[in-house]
């Protein structure tokens, strides 16, 4: 009888094991390109939710993922090179999954406007913080809110990635949305222990609670935590429980952050004609996710070396290292344009696709220089995004994306010129070249 064996990874029950290359007979470089197809898709799936959760839905979206989920079954008719292909075309989809989000969210809560937001600033009432990135579970409890005639009573707080959301009209018409507390997502541990209100997690980047607010502490739509009461639709009961906590005092920070830049509501006539005139000399793009990582501290040191005459582009949880900065303005046209939720990538890029249009150009000779990080799943999938449209010249940091083997990372750099950050002061001389 053949000794029946196992594969660590997949369980298959194989008659005297798997075959040389130990994982169900996948070469290793190939089984690395599926996990890298799997990391992107999470993000494309990510976003695409958000959409359909607004009743936005796309046949070609759904298609790819069912067929790009399917291929990473079986070694059957593909090779490395129709993975990497794979790759450029889920790039393809994450451009139209973040295209269809932002259809979604402008036609269901306004066109984005520029707004100034109250920074650590807190009124004495009841609080809620919202964290995540969800829009829906956002405005959903601010109406339930309102209905429940708890305007005056109760103070919702956004934080981290739920910045953006005062930019939009039909957030704003709700008094109680009052200002955004704290920075990105590692904060949230030391934030919530200090905030006596009640925390609601949206989405991902929500992290496990510390003892000391877990009972206040909920999460809605797809987030969940153990130990962490789940509501879904209703939040009478948190809201209830807001009431129950002590009030906030009245504290005035006197900071703000401005948000909510999109490529509706920019002026682009009167920044060619900067450009034109070398009065911008380079249109920097800093932005994508933030990390407890020291190596973080690169962002922040680059926009502060820069010239005065370029511009700042910023889109993710990473803003937070360069958005309390006074950047100043170039002729009214401020240096610091933040265009929100890391999905508003997308606008960046058409931002991008309308400045080549009018100045007849391709999008790599424009005086636009791209310098983000990636830690997680959406940010791999925007990265795909950027290669698929023949970005060059792309400069990622904080580290290598270590689920790609080298002989593929070396092969993007090959293609693409993607180059990995080293240091400031050595970096910014190549971008100003």
């Amino acid at each position: 009888m053949a000794v029946q064996m196992y594969c660590d990874q997949c369980a298959m029950g194989l008659p005297g094991g798997c075959t040389k290359f130990g994982v169900c007979g996948k070469d290793p470089s190939l089984q690395a390109l599926q996990e890298a197809l799997i990391y992107g898709l999470k993000g494309v799936a990510a976003y695409y939710y958000h959409a359909q959760e607004l009743g936005y839905n796309d046949k070609e979206i759904d298609e790819f993922m069912a067929k790009s989920l399917y291929t990473t079954l079986t070694n059957v008719n593909f090779n490395k090179e129709h993975f990497i292909n794979f790759i450029l075309e889920e790039g393809k989809i994450m451009l139209k999954a973040m295209e269809l989000l932002d259809k979604a969210y402008v036609e269901t809560f306004g066109q984005p406007e520029p707004v100034e937001v109250p920074w650590d600033s807190t009124d004495e009432a009841h609080g809620i913080i919202v964290t995540g990135h969800g829009y829906k579970d956002l405005y959903d409890l601010l109406k339930q809110i309102r209905e429940m005639g708890l305007e005056n009573e109760i103070r919702v707080y956004t934080h981290s990635e739920m910045l953006p959301a005062f930019s939009y009209p039909k957030m704003r018409e709700f008094p109680s949305l009052y200002a955004n507390l704290g920075k990105s997502w590692f904060d949230q541990r030391q934030l919530f222990s200090e905030f006596p209100g009640v925390i609601l997690g949206t989405s991902n980047c929500v992290v496990p609670p510390l003892p000391k607010y877990a009972d206040r502490m909920y999460t809605t739509s797809v987030a969940g935590l153990e130990g962490v009461k789940h509501v879904e639709g209703d939040y009478t009961e948190l809201i209830k429980h807001a009431l129950k906590t002590p009030k906030l005092k009245k504290v005035d920070s006197g900071k703000k952050l401005i948000t909510g830049f999109h490529h509706k509501n920019l002026p682009y006539d009167k920044i060619i004609e900067l450009i034109n005139e070398g009065k911008i000399s380079k249109i920097f793009v800093v932005g994508g996710c933030d990390q407890p990582n020291p190596k973080m501290s690169y962002y922040t040191k680059l926009v502060q070396m820069l010239p005065k005459d370029t511009l700042v582009l910023t889109a993710g949880c990473e803003k937070y290292r360069i958005n309390h900065l006074d950047l100043g303005t170039i002729e009214g046209i401020p240096r610091l344009i933040d265009f929100g939720q890391c999905n508003n990538t997308y606008s960046i890029i058409m931002t991008a696709a309308e400045l080549a249009k009018r100045m007849g150009k391709d999008l790599n000779e424009l005086p636009v220089r791209l310098v983000i990080s990636w830690m997680e799943q959406k940010a791999v999938g925007i990265l795909y995004t950027l290669l698929y449209l023949g970005i060059k010249g792309i400069y990622l940091g904080p580290v290598p994306p270590r689920f790609l083997k080298q002989e593929h990372l070396k092969w993007l750099q090959e293609e693409f010129d993607l180059r990995l950050i080293s240091e400031p002061e050595k970096d910014l001389k190549e971008l100003l070249a």
